[in-house]
């Protein structure tokens, strides 16, 4: 595996660049339940990483399922309370911070002229409370930031990797590296076409679970990430 071409690599949020405790996982239970539906943890951390109303979209239809079509706006008041949730808890939690070395990694792809970019499940407002929070909206280690309401379809989708390679100038798929901590990233950037996929045992799968969807490479550290990359590159 070389990673001599990557021009762009393509980062989570949640568990993979910043940290997570289960408290997304928390807050979606909470907002499900506070409309009298109760999902299982195992379940929820299975679809982490989608865009949020296509995860409550998956938990409706699997455990209670006729309940959308009885409510057609219960998605979308479920969405609210969970936005609500995460953008209070953004705001607040004083253990907030970046992953361990993540923004020392940044800094090694951007001195090798790698662009670094942000995607996630979040909507806008929650992504925007995180960056502002972490002082990342005004930082100039991040080349691209995009949230899954911010296109039409959120991840398995391409549509976001497509429109940060296309904010960022890269035509060619091949030369993007996806890094992030669920199964849904690594169907992302097969249906991108990305040059490689990378995942991180730091948030919602275990390196075990993650193994089994055979991405290009599973670390523990995101710090690990230049030397799979390509040392060539990364360590001149």
């Amino acid at each position: 595996m070389t990673g001599t071409n990557i021009q762009l690599v393509v980062f989570d949020i949640a568990g993979t660049t910043v940290k997570d405790n289960g408290n997304v996982a928390d807050a979606f239970i909470y907002a499900l339940h506070q409309f009298g539906y109760t999902v299982p943890l195992a379940e929820v951390n299975l679809i982490m990483g989608y865009k949020k109303p296509i995860a409550i979209s998956m938990m409706l239809e699997k455990f209670y399922p006729g309940e959308m079509e009885k409510n057609p706006a219960l998605v979308e008041d479920i969405h609210d309370v969970f936005i609500d949730i995460m953008v209070s808890f953004y705001e607040t939690d004083t253990a907030l911070q970046p992953m361990l070395n993540a923004e020392y990694v940044f800094s090694q792809l951007q001195s090798h002229n790698i662009k670094v970019a942000l995607n996630t499940g979040f909507s806008k407002k929650i992504t925007d409370t995180i960056l502002k929070r972490l002082g990342w909206n005004c930082t100039t280690l991040i080349d691209f930031v995009i949230s899954s309401d911010e296109v039409e379809n959120g991840r398995p989708s391409p549509e976001m990797i497509q429109a940060i390679m296309k904010a960022t100038g890269i035509t060619d798929p091949a030369f993007v590296a996806k890094v992030g901590d669920t199964e849904v990233d690594i169907l992302e950037r097969r249906n991108a076409g990305c040059g490689l996929v990378i995942s991180v045992s730091t948030g919602a799968y275990s390196r075990n679970q993650l193994i089994a969807f055979t991405p290009d490479a599973v670390i523990d550290d995101i710090s690990e990430l230049p030397l799979i990359l390509n040392s060539a590159v990364l360590a001149k």
